[in-house]
């Protein structure tokens, strides 16, 4: 093992005054085992912890570093926009520009509105759907994380037309009542929701590539398209987060694949270049619906702040390069299928899903993953502990927990792939001894 003696006092003195140690659940690593990582500087496809170990970086600030941590040209960005001020609560014109490559680049989006996270996009587009329908319902899926405001933290309804629960201490049982959930890919569930809640479902909202549970498989059923069909059959809103695989999948995000177009879209993460931000956008008479144009009050004290919109220019218009996707595929499918054939020679069972540079790795019997519950229900948690412990051990920094992906970025090179896979032979060779 590494030493990480800093990281074991850091993580004791932080525990004493920030609830868990962390300012964010998953990073306490209670669902692998061991002490997290303090890290100290990262950069292109590496992170270096207050111990002064090194790792091949998987994790990417969860999702926004497709170019690489401390990309040379976002740098030397947000460093000269600091010179003129961090803030200003008031407009500026990186707004305008941001806001134009936006919607140069995504194909739903007419008008566009930022804020400071993901969290806000999603709950202010939820808010947005309610107010221009006039209906207080929505329709979520099990497994579904769309932030943290408190209607989309409900369990999975039990029954046909089961109504929510919360899933967190304070979540009002009558508020979390106004969600709905259906399993992932049941179409009959959600048109029976649907029927069951005639004219009160304001909208749907899913992640066109699902990655909040592990990356799913969920991508030849045609469900997206009939989600866009029950919504304008019943007058409801369809709002994509593409928080997570905006920009990561696509220069136009996973609708551009897809070739649908819903009427809300949530961004974060990439549009910020891994500054804190957040977008929500679509259809013009929608978003007009925003106050000050219209009733829907949403506001922020640092929305549009020139920093993070500096940054997303910066990363976006790199993104606007085909090669860049192109050698993305690449190096992540074969890292993907180095990981799949490590565990296969290992005789461990596994399985995985990758869309573009997202994946992850699965160890389960089960052929394919589909849902949430195939993860809680039928996957080796306890293994996937030990494995990504010992990947740490090995120098490589995977998401520590099974329901998370992990992301390539444009820094990683064909080395850094090669040690990888190498990493997780000697590892699952070890584990299997």
């Amino acid at each position: 093992m590494s030493n990480i003696e800093q990281s074991v006092k850091d993580f004791d003195a932080a525990k004493k005054i920030i609830p868990g140690g962390v300012n964010s659940p998953v990073r306490a690593f209670k669902g692998v085992g061991g002490t997290p990582r303090f890290f100290d500087s990262a950069k292109g496809a590496y992170v270096t912890d207050v111990d002064g170990n090194t790792y091949i970086d998987y994790v990417g600030s969860w999702g926004p570093m497709i170019l690489g941590h401390a990309h040379d040209a976002v740098i030397a960005a947000i460093k000269e926009t600091a010179d003129k001020g961090v803030s200003f609560g008031a407009p500026c014109e990186l707004e305008i520009e941001l806001a134009q490559k936006v919607i140069d680049m995504v194909p739903s989006i007419e008008v566009v509105r930022f804020v400071s996270s993901g969290t806000e996009a999603t709950m202010s587009a939820l808010r947005l759907a309610r107010g221009f329908t006039g209906r207080d319902k929505f329709i979520k899926f099990d497994g579904g994380y769309h932030g943290h405001a408190d209607g989309f933290l409900v369990k999975a309804g039990s029954g046909a037309a089961t109504f929510g629960e919360p899933d967190s201490a304070g979540v009002p049982n009558d508020y979390a009542k106004l969600t709905l959930t259906a399993p992932f890919q049941d179409i009959d569930e959600v048109k029976h929701l649907f029927a069951a809640n005639k004219g009160e479902i304001a909208c749907i909202i899913v992640e066109p590539v699902p990655g909040n549970t592990g990356v799913m498989d969920l991508y030849s059923t045609g469900f997206l398209q009939q989600l866009r069909d029950i919504c304008d059959a019943e007058g409801a809103l369809l709002i994509f987060d593409e928080v997570m695989c905006g920009f990561r999948v696509a220069a136009g995000g996973a609708q551009s694949l897809f070739n649908i177009k819903p009427d809300l879209t949530c961004l974060g993460k990439i549009i910020g270049g891994g500054m804190p931000v957040g977008a929500y956008g679509g259809r013009e008479d929608i978003m007009r619906k925003i106050s000050p144009d219209g009733p829907v009050y949403q506001a922020g004290t640092l929305s549009g702040n020139p920093l993070a919109m500096r940054a997303g220019l910066e990363t976006l218009s790199r993104l606007q390069d085909p090669k860049l996707y192109e050698a993305l595929e690449i190096k992540s499918k074969r890292l993907f299928e180095g990981l799949l054939a490590g565990c296969k020679e290992a005789g461990v069972a596994a399985t995985g899903n990758r869309f573009g540079s997202m994946f992850t790795i699965f160890f389960t019997d089960l052929d394919k993953v589909s849902c949430c519950s195939d993860v809680s229900g039928f996957c080796d948690l306890p293994f996937f502990g030990k494995f990504f412990n010992a990947m740490l051990d090995e120098g490589v920094y995977l998401a520590p927990s099974q329901y998370e992906a992990a992301f390539v970025s444009a820094a990683h090179t064909d080395a850094d792939i090669d040690n990888t896979i190498a990493a997780a032979k000697r590892v699952l060779a070890k584990l299997t001894a």
